[in-house]
């Protein structure tokens, strides 16, 4: 199966047919192939000191908008004891799978699944503004649609603290070119099951980051043609 096919698949795994796993703990092949890699630049911006604060309050956040089946969240939580993990999703059949996740987490600081759609005010949710300390997205911008990504950068660029990160993770195009032919096999193929989903182009975040007071402060290169985009709060 080439590349393209292979992301087609995850992809359809991940986000149709939910129905059908509601509690369930979910392992979607993508998510266990870019976790780590995805952990590794973490470590670079997540403040290690926070693990020393005994206050749970004072704890800084890190809220995930689409979590899925849970699985990336599991995985990080134990590398930074000191931040409170949590996870967030509009599609309720996943609580069950991130549930799983949190009740096993060994340091315990993944916290229960809340319902959240991006395209809301966080205040809805109970969030106040200048509160969250890292906010992060997986996979989500290319297979939603574009009222997605601008419900996210909103919500970024009110509710994230000052200096605060909003971590975004997928492929990207740049200047209106996607690269490699997987990847503009991949996009083919969200536009035909659904037009309003595909690849979003960096210079079009980078100005609609720009209307929410937030700058593109890193670009990482990750495998399977995929990006990590680092967002500061001004």
């Amino acid at each position: 199966m080439n590349k393209s096919m292979s992301k087609v698949r995850d992809a359809s795994s991940s986000y149709q047919n939910n129905h059908s796993i509601k509690g369930e703990k979910l392992i979607y092949p993508a998510a266990n192939r870019n976790k780590e890699p995805i952990l590794q630049v973490l470590k670079r911006f997540i403040l290690s000191e926070a693990e020393s604060i005994d206050d749970d309050d004072e704890r800084p956040i890190f809220l995930e908008i689409a979590s899925g089946s849970g699985q990336h969240l599991a995985h990080f939580a134990p590398h930074f004891p000191g931040v409170k993990f949590q996870p967030s999703e509009i599609d309720e059949n996943l609580f069950g799978s991130i549930i799983y996740y949190a009740v096993n987490c060994s340091t315990k600081n993944m916290c229960q699944p809340i319902l959240i759609d991006i395209c809301n005010k966080l205040s809805y949710y109970g969030f106040t503004e200048s509160s969250i300390d890292y906010m992060y997205n997986a996979n989500m911008l290319h297979i939603s649609p574009f009222n997605c990504t601008v419900g996210l950068f909103e919500n970024a660029g009110t509710y994230l603290k000052t200096e605060a990160l909003l971590v975004t993770y997928g492929p990207f195009s740049r200047d209106g070119v996607i690269t490699p032919q997987s990847n503009i096999d991949f996009d083919a193929s969200l536009r035909a099951s659904d037009p309003s989903w595909g690849i979003r182009d960096i210079n079009d975040l980078i100005k609609l980051g720009e209307e929410n007071n937030l700058t593109l402060i890193d670009t990482i290169e990750m495998p399977s043609n995929n990006k990590t985009l680092i967002w500061k709060r001004n």
